[in-house]
């Protein structure tokens, strides 16, 4: 018999053939020993650093005020979660008796109202539901008109279907909207309905509010019932106009299943105690791990609009890829740039965040005039991304080369003028995006200009409940196609 040639031996050993045991095994019957094999330790993720440019977001906030109700994040206890009401004089000229659960800050004109909750149920019940109401009075002697320009709002789960609800869907990193929207999480739904022009069909157009009477705007449920765990959230963003000064607030209750609770019970709990706060956060500039805390308060800004072009010029030369542009930078994590887009407050509760550093509910309206300064054509991506936060220069970015499982990011980006099929600019086109920690954004598109051309790219987002901060948006560009391999035109034949 012909000894078996390497080639060969090779194969059967990684096919995992049966190879005659050494002699001492036979004579004893028994397996030969195998040295243990131990499984390596899960090893962190190794991170790179991508060399480019990280410069400030051009443009600023505007100084529409907003309401931002998310502190208690998780409800415990009925009671006022933000009020805005002077304790002095109440709704109709009554004292309010807890001065400190009220903020004294009036709203008119143009405003917005962000609220995001979570409700787990009661201990001792399978079976409760959590209402949040909206309440306001006028701050004056005469009725007022209170126009809705714009609302969303959803759940978490609605098991019944009669609230709009979004499920935390494991997506994919990016999907096209098209006619059936795409969301995974309420913040997610509720900021891309809102980019969309849309309307939840609960909430009512327009309100008029009487003097000396306190009026109900909304009351809406966070239901547990049939839930596995009980557990269930609600998020709400309305963009209002009032035709004179307001006092606003939100209120929590336990109640019946089916019937909200009736318009005394928000007149009682206006009267009485804030519902627990949580996280207390960190002194401004102190030393040491930064706790941010939720906010409950009234921030200065729901927009943040500005042109990305060269300093001192009209448009982005497309040369000056890779570069990147922080969104909802926030303390501690600018990227070198040294610039802060947290909404300022000029009102909140002692014990919760001093300012807006989740950028929750801002829109982002940015535009982007590119330049083609070379002498040969180029194309560029767009992409949204997700890098390792952090608040030093590093002369670029840092990513996890395999990203992380905590997911950082899931909202839709609207960008017009990108390249279409036929190479021309596109109109507006939404993208759903699920960004995990440290991940490179997919491209979005591409955009090809000749020498000299040029074009205004559009990117619109709302930046959502239920992500982390601080994004990036990105102009990279495309890499050039690896050259093929060469390899030999045929094997080395095998003489046995």
């Amino acid at each position: 018999m012909k000894p078996l040639q390497p080639l060969l031996l090779l194969a059967l050993v990684t096919a995992g053939a049966a190879l005659p045991l050494p002699a001492q095994a036979q004579e004893q019957n028994q397996p030969p020993q195998a040295t243990p094999v131990h499984s390596p330790a899960p090893q962190p993720p190794q991170t790179v650093l991508r060399r480019q440019t990280v410069a400030p977001l051009p443009g600023g906030l505007d100084r529409v005020p907003m309401v931002n109700d998310n502190n208690p994040e998780l409800i415990v206890r009925p009671g006022i979660l933000f009020s805005g009401f002077d304790a002095s004089r109440g709704w109709n000229g009554t004292p309010l008796p807890r001065a400190a659960a009220h903020l004294n800050s009036p709203l008119s004109g143009p405003f917005e109202l962000f609220s995001h909750h979570v409700y787990a149920g009661k201990p001792e019940s399978l079976d409760s539901t959590l209402w949040l109401a909206v309440v306001a009075a006028p701050r004056g002697d005469r009725p007022l008109r209170l126009r809705l320009r714009a609302g969303s709002t959803a759940l978490s789960q609605s098991l019944d279907g009669k609230e709009p609800s979004a499920p935390f869907l494991p997506l994919p990193t990016l999907l096209s909207q098209g006619v059936t929207p795409i969301w995974s999480g309420p913040g997610s739904r509720v900021a891309t309905e809102l980019l969309r022009r849309q309307r939840s069909p609960q909430l009512p157009q327009e309100w008029l509010l009487p003097p000396g009477v306190l009026s109900t705007l909304l009351v809406l449920p966070i239901p547990v019932r049939g839930l596995d765990p009980l557990l269930n959230g609600r998020n709400l963003q309305l963009r209002l106009d009032s035709d004179a000064p307001l006092d606003l607030a939100t209120l929590a209750a336990f109640g019946d299943n089916e019937q909200p609770p009736p318009a005394a019970v928000w007149a009682q709990l206006l009267q009485g105690d804030l519902s627990p706060k949580e996280h207390a956060p960190s002194a401004k500039g102190s030393p040491g791990p930064m706790i941010y805390s939720r906010v409950s308060g009234v921030e200065q800004g729901s927009a943040w609009r500005g042109r990305l072009s060269d300093p001192g010029q009209s448009s982005l030369a497309m040369s000056r890829a890779p570069i990147s542009w922080p969104i909802a930078a926030l303390e501690r994590g600018t990227f070198g740039t040294g610039q802060v887009q947290a909404p300022p407050l000029s009102a909140f509760y002692p014990g919760t965040a001093w300012a807006a550093h989740g950028s929750y509910g801002v829109e982002y309206d940015l535009a982007l005039p590119l330049r083609n300064d070379t002498s040969a054509p180029l194309s560029l991506q767009l992409a949204l991304e997700s890098p390792l936060k952090s608040d030093q220069a590093l002369g670029g970015l840092r990513f996890n080369s395999v990203p992380g499982k905590a997911v950082l990011f899931r909202g839709t980006v609207e960008v017009s003028g990108l390249d279409g099929a036929d190479g021309k600019a596109t109109g507006r086109q939404g993208f759903h995006l699920v960004l995990r920690a440290g991940q490179m954004g997919p491209a979005l598109g591409t955009v090809t200009l000749a020498p000299g051309q040029q074009r205004q790219l559009q990117v619109r987002l709302i930046y959502p409940a239920d992500a982390t901060p601080p994004q990036v948006l990105s102009l990279l560009p495309i890499a050039p196609a690896p050259e093929p391999v060469k390899q030999s035109p045929s094997m080395p034949s095998i003489t046995p």
